[in-house]
């Protein structure tokens, strides 16, 4: 189900996203010609009037987008395992003493050697989803993976500290 955002311009002022939900409340941001946003929260009976006008920084907006990314990503992949009986996901974190602290992702070929997926790596609120064989792998890094019990175990055995496998 595709949810609609409308667009306002708020002439001399910026412009506002609105969002209706499936409950029928109206939320939405503005962003202001100076970089400044406020997120808004609408009264259910009079969508013309707003109730609460919460400013955000920069850091506020992108760790409120990170929250939101994250978990409707994590919600995709629940879904997804549902569907697929024995498909399981799980998030490991990289031990500073791990081999692959400061390599590239595709050195520690977790899909050959374990059949598991690496689908995102979370790093200090960002999400790097779907990274690539070239992203580098930093101590504390959350792995999110996806595969079996097996799969998901022999993953995490690889990115432990000093796997002697390697």
């Amino acid at each position: 189900m595709r949810v609609r955002v409308e667009q306002v311009t708020l002439p001399g002022i910026g412009v506002r996203h609105d969002v209706v939900t499936s409950t029928g409340r109206r939320i939405g941001v503005v962003s202001h010609r100076n970089g400044r946003r406020d997120f808004l929260v609408f009264d259910p009976d009079d969508p013309d009037s707003c109730l609460a006008s919460v400013p955000l920084t920069d850091d506020e907006a992108e760790a409120l987008a990170d929250i939101l990314g994250a978990s409707l990503m994590l919600g995709q992949l629940t879904g997804l395992r549902q569907q697929a009986a024995g498909l399981l996901t799980e998030q490991i974190t990289i031990p500073a003493g791990s081999r692959y602290v400061g390599r590239p992702l595709g050195d520690a070929k977790i899909r050959t050697r374990t059949s598991a997926s690496i689908v995102a790596v979370l790093r200090d609120r960002e999400v790097n989803a779907s990274p690539g064989p070239e992203f580098l792998f930093a101590a504390g890094d959350v792995v999110v993976l996806v595969g079996t019990r097996e799969g998901l175990d022999g993953a995490s055995a690889i990115l432990a500290v000093d796997d002697p496998a390697g």
